[in-house]
């Protein structure tokens, strides 16, 4: 009797750490004319358990299908450990499927938003750099280009200091290029939030779930469902 409530207490215990566990998500894309580059890296108890998703390049094909190369590891961003290793090719007719899901989702959860806005609250801001190179050849509408750009940046961060918790000074900056063409862009952002309030807005998600199963259209990608 004594080993099994020892247990229990136990089982509470590391059921409470993971609840309270702060988990750091860095997410770095770069973009580089007609090439990107996404990595998302996932940190928890000071870097003891690391993660990294790695999308090293995403282009369109000449029949309009994304191609999507992932790569996964356990571990540093160095490490051999290499979990999963996939290329995936994303048909319009897929897109278009996909978008349908989404609204398929949006229909069966009532009052989404406000478990949404009620999670980002929690998430908090650490890092925000994001630095990008325009030009078009043409300086005149490339002065334009950078004001739009600029203003869309201005947005981006206003939303993000809007629903999320900024705890740094976005660092963002603009350079143009009025005599060439160029397209370049490196985005940083670095979030915390602990693991029991993603999963207390997951069990939120269900409970406000309305009507049966939802009937998508789309299937997981083959790196995805391996």
């Amino acid at each position: 009797m004594v080993w099994i409530i020892v247990i229990i207490l136990i089982l509470l215990f590391l059921f409470f750490l993971i609840l309270m566990t702060r988990l750091t998500v860095i997410i770095d894309l770069l973009h580089v004319g007609d090439d990107d580059h996404i990595k998302i890296k996932f940190r928890a108890w000071l870097g003891m358990i690391r993660y990294t998703i790695s999308i090293p390049l995403i282009k369109v094909d000449d029949e309009a299908n994304v191609i999507v190369k992932q790569e996964q590891k356990i571990g540093d961003e160095n490490s051999n450990k290499k979990v999963k290793k996939g290329k995936e090719k994303i048909t319009p007719e897929e897109e278009v499927k996909a978008i349908h899901d989404v609204k398929e989702i949006l229909q069966h959860v009532v009052g989404l938003h406000k478990i949404v806005r009620r999670f980002l609250k929690k998430v908090k801001v650490k890092e925000f750099e994001w630095h990008s190179q325009i030009g078009i050849g043409d300086a005149a509408h490339t002065g334009m280009l950078t004001g739009l750009v600029w203003s869309i940046k201005g947005g981006v961060v206003g939303i993000v200091s809007q629903y999320m918790q900024l705890h740094t000074t976005p660092i963002i900056s603009i350079t143009p290029e009025f005599n060439v063409y160029c397209s370049r862009t490196k985005l940083q952002c670095m979030i915390q939030f602990r693991i029991g309030q993603a999963m207390l807005a997951g069990i939120q998600l269900i409970k406000y779930w309305k009507g049966g199963r939802p009937k998508l259209k789309t299937k997981p990608f083959s790196f995805f469902a391996n």
